[in-house]
């Protein structure tokens, strides 16, 4: 895997958006295309929810997986990890929490969206990069950024160099056998692994048990009542 050097824009509303938007067009852009924005305004989250970046990095990846949708539910998990290299390239510990956040002692620094558009796949990356205290503070969930756990303040287009130097290895080894080439090392960083947890998608009743492990495409395995069931989706708290 290769990236492009990151087509930067002051300002986007959402870079994934645009991202699908020419996945589709006449001109499609070729696979490891970047495209990163100094701020956006209408950015999206799971579920639709909202990220607005204003000093921190935001950017997506097009890439053009051979693999079928339900292989691509483990993609963010790639991606997680090597964001998780980035971090400890800065001397920080970190934790994944299923299925796209990067934490650092349970708060989150980074969250990962991956949508499909025909036969690509745009996976946006927005990482707390300057975030400081007050912003943080605002936030209705735990949050750190590298500036706040670093005390310095970092230039956003060296981090994402930095970061895509990291993401071929994790893509590449996902390209070749899926979940399998990073159960090892995803769950070892697992925030949640071994807990009771819940897992609630919408306005469905959410499903709870004690996380055991990670089924063969990524999937949630959950123990509850000496029955394990398997997660496809959702948010775990």
């Amino acid at each position: 895997m290769e990236f492009a050097d990151p087509e930067w824009h002051a300002e986007l509303p959402s870079t994934n958006t645009e991202l699908l938007r020419r996945a589709v067009s006449d001109r499609p852009p070729v696979a490891g295309t970047v495209l990163a924005v100094q701020r956006q305004t209408a950015g999206r989250g799971r579920y639709e929810r909202s990220w607005i970046s204003g000093r921190d990095l935001t950017f997506s990846l097009l890439l053009r997986p051979d693999s079928a949708p339900a292989r691509t539910l483990s993609l963010p998990m790639a991606v997680a990890l090597g964001v998780c290299d980035l971090l400890q390239h800065y001397g920080l510990t970190a934790q994944t929490k299923w299925p796209n956040d990067v934490l650092i002692a349970g708060r989150k620094i980074c969250g990962i969206l991956s949508e499909r558009a025909a036969d690509a796949v745009v996976v946006g990356v927005g990482l707390n990069v300057n975030m400081d205290a007050a912003e943080a503070a605002a936030l209705d969930k735990p949050a750190t950024s590298l500036k706040l756990e670093t005390t310095v303040e970092h230039r956003v287009e060296e981090v994402l160099e930095d970061l895509l130097e990291r993401l071929p290895r994790w893509i590449d080894r996902w390209e070749q056998d899926g979940f399998e080439a990073l159960r090892q090392d995803f769950s070892a960083r697992c925030y949640n692994l071994g807990r009771q947890v819940s897992v609630a998608e919408g306005r469905d009743e959410p499903t709870q048990g004690l996380l055991t492990g990670f089924g063969a495409e990524g999937q949630l395995l959950l123990l509850r009542d000496g029955r394990r069931l398997e997660v496809w989706a959702g948010d775990l708290s």
